[in-house]
């Protein structure tokens, strides 16, 4: 593993600065010095007033729940520690795990972070081949997992991995199968007394992979001093408060479902609901009603699939016990945040951030007024700017200038120094050297921010698209149609052109009860001149039954546009995007 080499700010301490050390200055830190995210997350609570607090409620595939006090959580990730010193696992070695949402994932997490190493959540769905790229990327000495994923997944590569020394199999009253050890049974035998490895805020505790679309993928490391982010991302965006029901609906393989799906309600001595069962939108509705959830973090794509039940079936459930409602992964559109309204009885709010800044920097949170399709606003913790893409830019200079005029479309960038900042990727040096400039971090995403400071998301750079001049952001275009009472989705892509560079084209998911006709076809083309102007508006659009997606949500576009170009579109079991 590289060594942490975050890159500092010489600014003079400012309000910036203070936000983040009063967000240190409420969380204990380890009695004998240092930080650690499982001290924060857990044993300060379990020495205190909430130890008898519900900390994690699971909820199986049945409908069984399960709860774990902060106390119970305390023993049983101080036994897993210890199981991983008799395994000789040390700081700076990786444990990987592969599982679903069930309780042994959230032991094995925090009881990593105590021990001192690093943990890496992987996605459970993965392929064979995306599970051996990031085992092997990773250096992974230990795998925890399940009997059917190892037998489907793993035991075919074990050749292939001859650093993976230990493979622990969680599940209870099933025959081990040969060279895999019981998780249960090397628990029981384990002491809940352990006191934590001396961690530091750099002593490096996460690695996410990311982007493996577009070849091999990033491992970003993140260290121990993200907790201090996490804490309070959770509380200004998410209005999350000491003892509310918690929902967050990411999957720990992706950052959010680790960074929000486990470590920041716990710091906060929040209850984390944890559902075992995967999307259903009619379960959901009950699972809100029933669990009565204070404050649920979820993806547009559920929330579309959900709107899609309508308002005659949501007006049965009981959603009142919902304070807060926000949304990550890809731009939440303003149609979403008014059926919120509708139909929760509170708006959804949007959020921003990225594998790489490892917290929320950006959002509608609960203190500013909502602008419905927007980001939001930068934290306060959070020094942003936009500044202008040119050639000049891409060669890296040492100077940069930003777009001070509203409404104007740039890349977004931030000022250094936010505690959960990534602190390098896996064995590239050179890749997290090029995401900086000066102490500005380059976050690849264009935006333009309003007069009044707030955000709107414009697209990838990598996914703009360059027509007769132009630089068009496939979202702004999407959002029209959205806006459309016709559209359930929608997609753009650009097609290369040889007069212009590329044509706009966009693909048109319709909603139930709309058919696509020539007429219907106009009528979009009509409105998306009339709201971006000829020079942006799709020349082409084309109708279709689903958009091609990532598990976390995202829109395939390199896949739309080999469909568009008649390519192989390849294997897709590689294809992952993070959440």
């Amino acid at each position: 593993m590289p060594k942490a080499n975050p890159q500092q700010s010489k600014r003079l301490i400012s309000s910036v600065d203070l936000f983040w050390q009063q967000a240190k200055a409420a969380l204990s830190g380890l009695p004998n010095g240092g930080l650690n995210i499982a001290h924060e997350a857990i044993d300060r609570h379990a020495v205190g007033d909430y130890r008898h607090h519900v900390a994690i409620r699971c909820i199986d595939s049945t409908g069984i729940s399960q709860d774990f006090t902060y106390l119970d959580l305390s023993k049983l990730t101080n036994q897993f520690a210890h199981v991983l010193q008799q395994l000789q696992v040390v700081t700076g070695n990786c444990v990987f795990t592969l599982l679903g949402r069930v309780p042994e994932l959230y032991i094995t997490v925090l009881g990593t972070l105590k021990n001192g190493s690093i943990v890496c959540p992987l996605f459970s769905v993965f392929g064979p081949e995306p599970i051996r790229t990031r085992l092997v990327s990773g250096n992974a000495k230990v795998l925890v997992t399940s009997k059917r994923l190892y037998e489907d997944k793993i035991e075919p590569l074990r050749r292939s991995l001859p650093g993976l020394k230990h493979i622990i199999i969680v599940d209870q009253d099933q025959d081990i199968p040969p060279l895999c050890d019981d998780f249960w049974q090397l628990i029981n035998r384990a002491s809940d007394r352990f006191t934590i490895t001396p961690t530091k805020p750099e002593t490096q505790a996460l690695l996410h992979f990311t982007s493996g679309t577009t070849g091999k993928p990033k491992g970003v490391l993140h260290v121990h001093n993200a907790v201090v982010a996490h804490y309070a991302s959770a509380r200004y965006a998410l209005d999350l408060h000491p003892g509310d029901i918690f929902w967050c609906t990411a999957d720990p393989g992706w950052v959010t479902g680790t960074s929000y799906g486990i470590i920041a309600p716990l710091v906060i001595g929040a209850t984390l609901l944890v559902d075992e069962q995967e999307f259903d939108p009619v379960r959901w509705c009950q699972f809100l009603q029933d669990y009565r959830v204070n404050v649920w973090y979820t993806a547009p794509t559920a929330i579309r699939m959900m709107m899609r039940l309508g308002n005659d079936l949501l007006n049965h459930y009981d959603f009142s016990s919902l304070r807060f409602a926000a949304s990550v992964g890809e731009p939440l559109n303003a149609e979403l945040v008014l059926w919120g309204k509708k139909a929760l009885g509170i708006p959804l709010h949007d959020s921003w951030w990225q594998t790489e800044t490892g917290a929320i920097m950006i959002a509608n949170h609960a203190t500013i007024e909502i602008k419905p399709g927007s980001m939001g606003k930068s934290l306060p913790g959070v020094e942003s700017a936009v500044i202008q893409r040119s050639s000049e830019f891409e060669v890296r200079t040492s100077e940069i200038e930003t777009i001070d005029a509203p409404d104007q479309a740039g890349e977004l960038i931030l000022r250094v120094g936010w505690p959960s900042m990534f602190v390098g990727y896996l064995d590239d040096k050179e890749r997290y050297r090029r995401c900086f400039i000066n102490d500005w971090y380059l976050t690849g995403d264009i935006v333009r921010r309003d007069v009044d400071g707030y955000f709107w998301y414009v697209g990838r750079v990598d996914d703009a698209i360059k027509s007769a001049g132009h630089l068009i952001g496939p979202y702004e275009v999407e959002r029209v149609f959205l806006a459309q009472a016709a559209v359930a989705d929608a997609g753009v892509i650009g097609i290369p052109d040889p007069i212009i560079n590329e044509t706009v084209r966009a693909y048109v998911v319709l909603k139930a009860g709309y058919s696509a006709s020539d007429e219907l076809k106009r009528y979009l083309h009509a409105q998306a001149r009339k709201a971006l102007g000829p020079a942006v508006a799709p020349r082409e659009i084309e109708f279709c039954d689903k958009l091609p997606r990532t598990r976390s949500g995202k829109i395939m576009r390199k896949l739309l546009k080999s469909r568009a170009l008649g390519l192989p579109e390849g294997d897709l079991s590689t294809l992952d995007s993070n959440l």
